[in-house]
């Protein structure tokens, strides 16, 4: 691939306005050229062929194939295209963690920030997709104010349950994410990852140690002094990876 070539991009979305700004502003930023444009997953699995495109624009949400499953079919190819999500919603299924998307980009979609997405896009050229060795989770994409901000789960030190929310946290930072934490716990390395809660997982090196509160209770203490009780289900576990 000329890494000074223009950028050749597919447009897909079910909604012809939707397409239409895409297209519009695709048009404004230098070195994108449109050269496919779909309105469901079938049509747009027939133009990705027929042009192999380097990116293509995915809406989430399609009547048919939806775009979970057209980047899930392209990901199959030995030299896929590089992906964005285009959403309405700011939740999506888990499903799409696992895909290898360059970005999602929330509608109404803004100029500066698809043409921050198309940059990464065109930073990335090149590189060889699904990298990744691992079938653990390695990144996730959260709502943050009007975006998808992209978090490593590497950087996340706690998950708490709220109801049918996880709240992350990453650093300072905490993030609140439509899933539940069974299913998080899923798709997380167990040698970095332990439950100690029916509402709480730890990053294991987050844990100082243990301590023995007695009539059979204990609780992990965290590295900044906290505190939280393990429950009884889960305290053979945690004793284990404590060598107790």
């Amino acid at each position: 691939m000329d890494d000074n070539a223009p950028l050749r991009v597919v447009l897909v979305d079910d909604e012809p306005l939707a397409i239409e700004r895409l297209e519009t502003l695709c048009g404004r930023i230098a070195d994108v050229e449109v050269v496919g444009k779909a309105d469901h997953g079938e049509a747009a699995l027939e133009v990705i062929g027929k042009t192999a495109p380097d990116l293509v624009l995915l809406d989430l949400t399609m009547p048919g194939i939806d775009g979970i499953e057209v980047a899930r079919t392209l990901s199959e190819q030995t030299t896929p295209p590089a992906v964005i999500f285009v959403t309405a919603h700011e939740s999506f299924a888990v499903e799409a963690f696992d895909l290898d998307a360059v970005d999602y980009v929330l509608k109404p979609v803004a100029a500066e920030r698809l043409e921050r997405a198309i940059g990464r896009a065109i930073a990335k050229r090149g590189e060889p997709a699904g990298t990744s060795d691992t079938k653990w989770l390695q990144e996730l994409w959260v709502p943050h104010r009007s975006e998808l901000v992209r978090v490593s789960v590497s950087d996340v030190r706690r998950i708490d349950a709220e109801r049918d929310y996880v709240r992350l946290f990453v650093g300072e930072k905490t993030y609140l994410l439509l899933q539940t934490i069974a299913g998080l716990e899923e798709k997380l390395d167990p040698e970095e990852y332990i439950r100690i809660h029916r509402s709480t997982i730890l990053r294991k090196d987050n844990i100082a140690g243990l301590r023995h509160d007695g009539l059979g209770v204990w609780s992990v203490e965290l590295e900044d002094g906290e505190t939280l009780r393990i429950g009884r289900t889960y305290l053979p576990k945690v004793k284990a990876m404590a060598g107790r």
